[in-house]
């Protein structure tokens, strides 16, 4: 009985170790796609297209860990992932395998409470601009619901933030405010929608700014 209970003590001090250095497993520096850089368990999403104009395809991914301190089970089976999501960039190679780019370990905001969502989105447009989406939902507290997208163009090196949409959306009256923002043109529009009503837009121009480098945290 004795080493029974020893032999299943091993088997699970085994699986916890394993589970452990799963969570704390990071994305591969290269692979053939995106099953072969996000570690097994890691929650993703993900979009290909060409970002630096090479004419190859690059990739980019959004994976949150499965880290269980961070996660929190529902009574009704729902899990909670407050982990930490990373933002990672990686260039596509004429061999068809990608090479990191960079790593963002803060851009992507973590879920902070069980009553707000975040849901991130990626997009890589024609043009070989980088749109990144975050939808916030709260269940309790809030009677809007924002949506923000951000977008990126890789120049000088680096991805520079060259504009950005925000929709706010009032669930009780469906009022709609979208101001969108223009940082190469300095311009911003914002536009009120009200149902059977006619849209007021207003525009005004942007002081001169640096371009934003990609890295800040999106919620900021």
């Amino acid at each position: 009985m004795f080493m029974k209970k020893s032999f299943l003590i091993i088997i699970l001090a085994t699986l916890a170790l394993m589970s452990m250095h799963v969570s704390a497993q990071g994305l591969k520096d290269s692979g053939k796609s995106v099953a072969d850089v996000v570690p097994n368990g890691w929650e993703s999403i993900f979009k290909t297209g060409d970002l630096n104009n090479d004419g190859i395809a690059d990739l980019v991914v959004v994976a949150t860990p499965c880290d269980k301190d961070k996660m929190q089970t529902r009574d009704d089976g729902y899990v909670y992932n407050f982990n930490q999501p990373v933002l990672a960039i990686y260039w596509g190679e004429k061999s068809g395998n990608y090479k990191m780019f960079k790593k963002y370990d803060n851009a992507i905001p973590a879920r902070e409470s069980e009553f707000i969502s975040i849901t991130p989105e990626v997009n890589i447009t024609k043009k070989g601009v980088l749109e990144i989406k975050l939808e916030f939902f709260a269940t309790a507290g809030s009677w809007t619901q924002p949506t923000t997208t951000h977008l990126f163009r890789y120049q000088q090196g680096d991805f520079f933030l060259i504009g950005k949409d925000v929709v706010e959306l009032e669930r009780t009256t469906g009022k709609t405010v979208t101001t969108s923002e223009n940082y190469l043109t300095r311009k911003r529009v914002v536009t009120t929608e009200r149902p059977m009503r006619k849209a007021i837009v207003k525009r005004t121009s942007l002081p001169k700014n640096k371009l934003k480098p990609l890295g800040f945290n999106l919620d900021d």
